[in-house]
């Protein structure tokens, strides 16, 4: 696994929300403004992971709506699908 550097900041006040800066940080991984990462955040550990967020191309013909409409009815839909899994 490669070295990680401990940085150690203060949370701010940034308009209403709440922050830290860690511009060196993100450089160090290739973030910039603009990326998106994904955030875990875990209450019993107090830990908060920051990843990269991976770039998936969709397939030719299939648009970002039809994913987003997708993701709705498998969220609406959750039980009922679950249910016909284990028949």
């Amino acid at each position: 696994m490669g070295k990680t550097n401990e940085i150690e900041r203060k949370v701010t006040k940034f308009g209403n929300s709440l922050g830290i800066s860690m511009t060196d940080a993100l450089k160090k991984v290739g973030l910039g403004q603009g990326d998106a990462v994904t955030i875990d955040a875990n209450p019993l550990t107090g830990e908060i992971l920051i990843k990269k967020a991976k770039k998936i191309s969709l397939p030719e013909g299939i648009s970002p709506d039809f994913m987003d409409t997708l993701a709705d009815v498998m969220t609406e839909y959750d039980q009922t699908l679950r249910g016909l899994k284990d028949r």
